[in-house]
């Protein structure tokens, strides 16, 4: 029997059965997969574009499109579309709408908290106020459910009666549709849809109050959440005439003309259309617009042709004033401003106010005037202030016509009045030029503080402002010229002025040389060597040269040459006066008749004349030169904007050009010279009979002239820049600022190294002195005695010779530098020999014949002389310098001084009675430096006075003496024992003591050779 086949199912059945079990697949997503997959078959629109598709719709297409469904429903409904509407027709305040907004939210707030606390249930009651608190607590209802329902209700009341009220204030915010019109569902979009027009006019427009439409603009309310209800109200008011101004062929179609009959109510709607197109997006705006802006261009130039026929018949108060309120309401009355601004006379009939050539040639040929332009602008200033009254009976105080009518002023009147001045002033002369723009900007100022403020040009302070403004605009053009050629004058001027002077200074010395060189001989020429060496040398034979245990001839004594008069009083040849601080007038010099007389004079004319390397005098004017350029200048930097900006940075280029000019070109140049004056300056080649070093007298004239100068400057700059805030001294980077510090830095230089060199001239004059004036006898009486008695010294003597005039020294005059010579060799002759006591009784029985001798204990004349000297030099830099300036420069001079006296005592011979003058000396020096108040000068003064000891000890205590030598605690450290043991050599009987100072010192001799 044949085997049937298997069916299908059963070999499914098999094959699933026989395969091995598959894991059950639990996948979390599966489900969410699963519904991705169902495709409803409806397309989706984005909704951006649709909402840009909303935009460009007109209204009566909106309400079509918000019964489609509720969701674009609340897409035509948002608040945000209408806000857009309202702002582009510039009636929506989000300050206002804000301010709105929280006052809700508050007012919100208050209500439910209200209700809150309405519904909220007592707890406890009358009768459990006396109960404890826990018997309270234990009666009191937690929960009440039959309160809760009747709160519950309530509130959906009050929501409803709040959903009502709502629904209320959107139908009275509606515009009424007409009878008779077809609106569909009006309370679906705004309560308004586009109405379907016919030709019956009563139909079409039902607003039975124009005045109301005429200011429905400005009844708009900005609150958020009803901005469609806002726009609403305009769409109702203005969207008929709108569209009917659209469909309209001319301009006598439009129902606006024949609803509104007086041109200010039309010219008001025609404004409020125009407003209102702005929030026309729909398709054919562009028609709509043109053909608005058409019938507004004709409504227009016939108002305008009303004006301008009251303007010509002068019809102020009629004409002239209605149709500017009409234009003015139509778009702000610019048309009119423009009409009224060209059509005044003064812009056709300028020559009538003044001819700009009247400022020139007016006196005499060449010169010029700015009194013709103050006439100008005087006559202008009339005409504008009676234009002003004028101005406040046409238009109203809303309306600014003044300031338009003054920029055509100022650009065709007064532009066209001060260009041909300029040019021709500059083309004349350039200081004719600036004084010139300088004077006519004055007139300008004036002139604009002088105009009248009409009622509608706002407040006083921003008319000014806005009148300075504009006239300033005039001198735009001219301003960076001006300026460019204010700098140049000033820095070609001042460096006239500076060079003139410095010319007449050359030419004066030249004169002078010349003078004094045409009365030399020239036969005195060959001559020249012999004299100037003589002259040259004649100091240093005042020293004695010869060594110790050389005894010179005598010798007649050689006429000193002298190039000018002896004085009298000192018996020294005497120099021409050098004038003192203060002193202007010099003698005239004598004539010299010798070529070495002639320079001497010419040298002495150029030390005389230091003082003129700089002058106060020029410098002033050079003030006043920038002072003028910069009152000129400061003028347009009250300007605003760039103009301002570049006036002040011109200030500051003129006042560093007056640095530069005045510093590096006028006292720097003199300061340099001065220096090289002192530099050369010797005392020996020049005749002394004063008491002052001439060079570094003048030269620190010179210090006080330029302090005076730096004064001057500070003073200027302070004033003159930064009072009037033309500058900011505390910018470290204003190059003002920069400029005035590298001035100031230039004069301490210039001053600290003529100090420097001025120490070393001083120095020079007080070795000079000591060399001159000190007498060998001052220190050492005892050499007079011992001239004498060797039969030489005196007057008439052997050996004595004086120059004519001279007397003794003890006659009250002073023998002449050779006799000193002769009589201080002379006793001295043989220092190495011992007197036996026979001469030493003779000697001393000589001493007690002659008349006694009458000491002065006071300083020499020398040591008053240097005194009187350095403290008047050190007494000129009282009050120019800084303090420690000063310190500093009082310090080093007494410092060089006392390095002076020590090499001057170490030339000396002093004797036990000579160190009685010389400790009066060093008594005198040392009360001259603690005047000074510099305690780092005193312990070098005092180590001097305790060396002067060592001359006052008798020579019989030598060991005494010796003990003074080797304390170096009494010097201070100032002296070693070396350098005092140099000092002590200079004592007068030094020789005769030697030995034993030595034996107490060092014990030479006290161990006897055996």
């Amino acid at each position: 029997m044949g085997s049937r086949p298997m069916p299908s199912f059963a070999r499914g059945n098999q094959i699933r059965a026989s395969m091995p079990p598959q894991p059950i697949r639990r996948d979390i997503m599966a489900s969410l997969h699963a519904t991705t997959m169902v495709y409803n078959g409806k397309p989706v629109f984005p909704l951006e574009i649709m909402a840009r598709i909303l935009d460009h719709l007109p209204v009566s297409s909106l309400l079509t499109f918000a019964r489609v469904s509720h969701q674009l429903k609340d897409m035509v409904y948002d608040d945000t579309r209408w806000v857009h509407k309202l702002r582009a027709m510039g009636v929506w305040n989000e300050t206002e709408a804000r301010r709105r907004y929280d006052e809700a939210i508050a007012a919100r707030k208050r209500e439910l908290q209200r209700q809150r606390e309405a519904a909220s249930p007592v707890v406890g009651g009358a009768a459990g106020l006396g109960a404890p608190p826990v018997a309270r607590l234990g009666n009191m209802t937690l929960f009440d459910a039959g309160e809760e329902e009747r709160r519950h209700r309530q509130l959906r009341l009050d929501e409803e009666k709040r959903r009502q009220e709502m629904e209320n204030r959107r139908n009275t915010m509606a515009f009424p549709p007409p009878p008779g019109t077809p609106f569909g569902n009006s309370d679906s979009l705004i309560g308004l849809s586009t109405p379907v027009y016919s030709d019956t006019p009563k139909r079409i427009f039902p607003a039975d109050d124009p005045e109301a439409t005429m200011k429905v603009l400005s009844n708009i309310v900005s609150s958020r959440g009803f901005a469609r209800q806002e726009f609403g109200k305009i769409y109702g008011a203005l969207a008929p005439f709108y569209l009917d101004l659209a469909k309209a062929r001319t301009h006598t179609d439009p129902i606006l003309f024949r609803l509104f009959r007086e041109p200010e109510h039309q010219a008001i709607m025609l404004a409020q259309l125009k407003i209102f197109s702005r929030a026309d997006e729909s398709q054919g705006w562009r028609d709509r617009l043109d053909r608005l802006e058409s019938i507004t261009s004709i409504f227009e130039n016939a108002a305008l042709r009303e004006f301008e026929g009251g303007y010509e018949a002068q019809d102020i108060d009629g004409r002239m004033k209605r149709y500017a309120q009409v234009l003015i309401h139509l778009n702000g009355g610019l048309a009119c401003i423009q009409l009224f601004v060209q059509k005044h006379p003064i812009m056709f009939e300028r020559e009538r106010l003044g001819n700009p050539m009247d400022c020139f040639d007016s006196q005499v040929p060449g010169s010029f005037s700015l009194d013709p332009s103050l006439e100008f602008f005087g006559r202008l200033s009339g005409l504008l202030n009676d234009q002003a009254n004028v101005i406040d009976r046409v238009f109203p105080d809303t309306v600014n016509v003044m300031v338009p009518f003054l920029e055509r002023v100022a650009e065709d009147v007064i532009g066209e009045y001060i260009t041909p001045v300029f040019d021709e002033a500059h083309d004349r002369d350039i200081e004719m030029y600036l004084k010139a723009v300088g004077g006519i900007f004055q007139h300008v100022r004036q002139f604009s503080d002088s105009i009248t403020r009409p009622h509608g040009s706002g407040g006083e302070d921003d008319f000014r402002h806005e009148v300075w403004r504009i006239m300033a605009r005039v001198f735009e053009p001219h301003v960076d010229l001006y300026l460019q050629e204010e700098l140049d004058y000033f820095k070609k001027k001042a460096q006239g002025e500076v060079d003139e002077w410095g010319k007449k200074v050359n030419e004066a010395d030249v004169a002078i040389e010349s003078q004094f060189m045409s009365t030399v001989n020239r036969e005195d020429k060959r001559d020249f060597l012999s004299t100037f060496k003589k002259v040259i040398l004649m100091p240093v034979q005042a020293i004695p040269l010869t060594p110790f245990g050389i005894k010179s001839a005598p010798k007649p004594a050689a006429e000193p040459v002298s190039l000018a008069a002896p004085d009298t009083a000192t018996g020294l040849p005497s120099r021409s006066n050098t004038p003192a601080v203060g002193d202007e007038k010099n003698p005239s010099p004598a004539v010299p008749t010798t070529e070495l007389a002639a320079k001497a004079a010419i040298m002495n004319s150029r030390l005389e004349g230091i003082r003129s390397l700089f002058s106060l005098e020029v410098a002033l004017k050079l003030v006043h030169l920038a002072k003028a350029s910069l009152e000129r200048a400061a003028l347009f930097a009250k300007v605003e904007g760039q103009t301002g900006e570049e006036a002040k940075e011109q200030c500051e280029a003129l006042f560093i050009a007056l640095l530069q000019v005045l510093g590096p070109s006028h006292i720097r140049t003199g300061f340099d010279k001065a220096l090289d004056h002192l530099s050369a300056y010797n005392p020996r080649d020049v005749t002394h009979n004063s008491l002052g070093v001439a060079p570094l007298v003048t030269f620190l004239e010179l210090v006080n002239v330029g302090d005076l100068i730096q004064q001057m400057i500070d003073v200027f700059y302070e004033q003159e820049l930064v009072a009037a805030k033309l500058t900011d001294k505390n910018d470290f980077l204003n190059p003002a600022a920069k400029e005035k510090k590298r001035f100031e830095q230039m004069l301490d230089e210039r001053v600290a190294a003529g100090l420097n060199r001025g120490i070393d001239v001083l120095i020079d004059e007080v070795d000079y002195l000591f060399a001159t004036t000190q007498q060998p006898t001052d220190f050492n009486p005892g050499a007079i005695v011992a001239f004498d008695s060797s039969g030489g010294g005196g007057p008439g003597g052997p050996g004595g010779s004086f120059t004519p005039g001279s007397t003794s020294s003890f006659g009250g005059g002073r023998p002449t530098f050779q006799t000193h010579a002769r009589s201080f060799s002379a006793a001295f002759t043989n220092p190495f020999t011992q007197n036996t006591p026979a001469q030493q009784a003779q000697e001393k029985a000589h001493r007690m014949s002659l008349p006694p001798r009458d000491f002065d204990i006071g300083p020499t004349p020398t040591a008053a002389r240097i005194v009187t000297t350095v403290s008047s030099h050190t007494a000129l830099l009282q009050g120019l310098a800084d303090k420690n300036v000063l310190d500093v420069f009082n310090q080093e001079v007494g410092v060089r001084l006392f390095a002076s006296l020590c090499k001057h005592i170490k030339r000396q011979r002093i004797s036990v009675d000579g160190a009685v003058k010389l400790i009066s000396d060093l008594n005198h020096y040392h009360s001259w430096v603690q005047s000074l108040h510099l305690k780092p000068l005193i312990p070098y003064f005092n180590a001097l006075r305790e060396l002067a000891q060592i001359y006052l000890i008798d020579m019989s205590h030598a060991k005494q003496m010796a003990a003074i030598i080797a304390d170096t605690s009494r010097f201070g450290g100032i002296f070693r024992a070396e350098e005092v043991y140099e000092y002590a050599e200079r004592r007068e009987d030094w020789f005769r003591v030697k030995k034993e100072v030595e034996r107490a010192m060092y014990g030479f001799g006290l161990c006897a050779v055996m």
